[in-house]
């Protein structure tokens, strides 16, 4: 993608959905820094939700948000546990799966934990006309997920999006 192509864009419409059973609105660090990268980046905040770990409820969410932006980046519900529901959804949901996303995010949290980082399920993709991109709920997961991955190749995957219609 050229500086042009970028440019052309303008800012994204991109939304943020926090999945958890322990946390609010108000008590939501890792959304919270989403929406702030996103406003920092140049971009509209679209909407901010948080749903429980429920597959309907996600799925819903989900697909709300998908209508509504042109990017919608989850966080929560990617490990291992019972309630942990998020990945089957956003996977039902993409129609073009970005296996890279999940592994440059593994590769890369390998470098700071170690080989916990085979317990994340990040995963990405474009999901009709809009991207979608699941993150694990940890701070610090959100912030290599938008800082490394994210932030910087949003406007080039969004370009791609619309390219190919």
């Amino acid at each position: 993608m050229t500086v042009h192509s970028a440019a052309v864009l303008g800012p994204l419409s991109v939304a943020v959905l926090t999945i958890s059973d322990s946390r609010s609105l108000s008590d939501d660090p890792s959304g919270d820094f989403l929406a702030r990268g996103v406003a920092l980046k140049g971009h509209r905040l679209a909407d901010r939700r948080l749903v429980r770990d429920d597959q309907e409820q996600i799925r819903s969410a989900l697909e709300g948000l998908l209508a509504a932006a042109q990017v919608v980046i989850s966080t929560g519900g990617t490990g291992l546990a019972g309630r942990d529901v998020t990945v089957p959804v956003v996977a039902s949901l993409l129609t073009a799966p970005l296996p890279g996303f999940g592994e440059l995010f593994r590769m890369l949290s390998y470098q700071e934990i170690g080989p916990a980082a085979m317990l994340s399920r990040a995963l990405g993709g474009r999901a009709g006309a809009a991207l979608l991109f699941a993150l694990p709920g940890s701070l610090a997961a959100v912030r290599l997920g938008w800082e490394q991955l994210l932030a910087p190749e949003l406007p080039h995957l969004v370009w791609e999006l619309l390219r190919q219609g």
